[in-house]
């Protein structure tokens, strides 16, 4: 069980999609613009991560290693073609505020990666944990990126107003470059702390 944890802990802190591995970039610029589109985004990515990683884990020895990467991709499009569809049945609204990004999951680096470094070597249950820990990470750091462009950029927070009729939001904030930059600072913020993290763990293991 404690194997298990630490794999699925390390896709939020040490190995965050976003923060750490700077993978998948393209939807944290385009969709962060409001919460709920960051929820949405990062729910379906999970979604799609762990059953992902789960079928390529389970089909792993039946698979010739010389056509994986078109049997990858045709799971990780069928999973994404049925969160499309329930989106389109059940949250029209989201899925028309996603737009294309929904569909360019099929593409997502860190899908691909998973499923190439670690479900195709490991049993089901720990790639089940990796891919759920990498969407879990990948979903937090898009709604703290989304909560800062709403607040900052439009004053509002999962769509309510949080900013008084005296507050003038900063545009730059929802644009793409407001977007880029927020991220480095962002990273580097998660450089710092895991490299604090790791002197702890390091001279925690010294003095043992």
């Amino acid at each position: 069980m404690r194997e298990l944890w630490n794999i699925f802990k390390k896709g939020i802190i040490s190995e965050n999609p976003i923060l750490v591995l700077a993978l998948s970039l393209c939807p944290a610029l385009a969709v962060t613009t409001t919460v709920q589109n960051a929820l949405t985004m990062g729910l379906s990515v999970t979604f799609v991560l762990a059953c992902n990683n789960t079928v390529v884990s389970f089909t792993r020895k039946w698979v010739n290693p010389k056509v994986r990467v078109p049997i990858y991709i045709t799971s990780i499009a069928t999973i994404v073609t049925v969160v499309e569809l329930l989106l389109q049945a059940y949250a029209p609204k989201l899925y028309s505020n996603l737009g294309i990004y929904l569909q360019l999951i099929v593409v997502f680096a860190i899908i691909l990666a998973r499923a190439e470094v670690f479900a195709s070597k490991n049993k089901v249950l720990p790639s089940f944990a990796d891919g759920f820990g990498m969407g879990i990470g990948f979903t937090l750091a898009m709604i703290l990126i989304a909560t800062f462009r709403e607040i900052v950029g439009n004053g509002t927070f999962f769509g309510f107003q949080v900013m008084g009729s005296w507050y003038h939001p900063a545009l730059i904030v929802i644009l793409p470059p407001g977007a880029f930059i927020l991220i480095g600072y962002l990273v580097a913020v998660s450089k710092i702390i895991n490299e604090k993290r790791e002197n702890k763990l390091k001279l925690k293991g010294e003095a043992q």
